[in-house]
């Protein structure tokens, strides 16, 4: 598939203003002592500031053609490095490592593919606090979901994993006339910092961020239904944990608070433990 076909398909659009890159890059408030992650540099807008800015500048790249047209054009950049990548399967976590300073911080920026930016931000979120910063271009309805509280309709497990490790705001929204080509909706620039502890008490994160997805996988059933079939527990089992936790089993998954889906991924957790032969 040619660049422009494969980017279109990937739901990428390339950001022309300079003035909004640059604003991109001051939230992000770069030192020298810093490295900076860039997640599809595509045609390098937000680049040209970025290395201006870090000490080191790592560039996640899928599109071998852009790859190409990057190395040439920041092959006199000594602090700046492409790799090929797919930003949904890296290990920031090891990226820490590049830092120019062990004072320094690990900084993530980039312009999410509106198609995979749930499963990236996934993996961020997954990283902790191997990461410092996030400032992210993303699709304004998926950024409204970052942000979004227990009783809003875009309340979902995007928010809920999201808030539970981060500080997240919207710092201001870009037009659709500053891509090319230009998608269909506008855009919003958030500013995402991890927290030294999450804001409940996790006993298994995985297990909790298994029973988050279910919960809202098929979101228009009630807790009891949703969980039952979801992580595959009988009802029974479910129905119990909910009553443990002082939650309704009649309530559906938006009207919970961290702290409530905490405490039922604690039960549900004692819970199949105790039915294991």
């Amino acid at each position: 598939m040619k660049t422009v076909g494969r980017r279109r398909a990937l739901g990428q659009h390339f950001l022309r203003d300079s003035r909004i890159a640059r604003a991109i890059v001051e939230l992000a408030g770069l030192t020298r002592d810093d490295l900076a992650v860039e997640i599809g540099p595509g045609t390098g807008s937000l680049t040209t500031f970025l290395a201006e800015a870090a000490g080191h500048l790592i560039c996640l790249e899928v599109d071998e053609t852009l790859i190409r047209r990057l190395e040439a054009k920041f092959s006199p950049a000594p602090n700046v490095e492409i790799r090929h990548a797919d930003a949904r399967r890296v290990l920031y976590e090891e990226l820490r490592a590049f830092r120019p300073s062990p004072q320094g911080r690990l900084v993530v920026v980039g312009n999410l593919p509106y198609s995979v930016s749930k499963p990236i931000l996934f993996r961020l979120v997954e990283a902790g606090t191997a990461i410092d910063l996030m400032v992210l271009t993303l699709q304004k309805e998926v950024a409204e979901r970052l942000v979004a509280g227990p009783g809003s309709k875009r309340y979902g497990s995007l928010s809920v994993l999201t808030q539970l490790v981060a500080d997240v705001e919207i710092a201001f929204t870009i037009p659709p006339g500053a891509f090319t080509p230009p998608p269909l909706v506008e855009s919003a620039v958030v500013r995402m910092t991890p927290l030294k502890a999450p804001r409940a008490s996790i006993g298994d994160e995985a297990f909790f961020r298994r029973v988050v997805k279910a919960a809202f996988g098929q979101r228009r059933k009630t807790l009891g239904n949703a969980l039952s079939g979801g992580l595959a527990l009988p009802a029974r089992d479910v129905q119990e944990a909910l009553r443990a936790s002082g939650i309704d089993p009649q309530l559906r998954a938006e009207s919970l608070t961290l702290s409530e889906f905490a405490r039922l991924a604690d039960q549900l957790k004692k819970g199949s433990e105790g039915t294991r032969p």
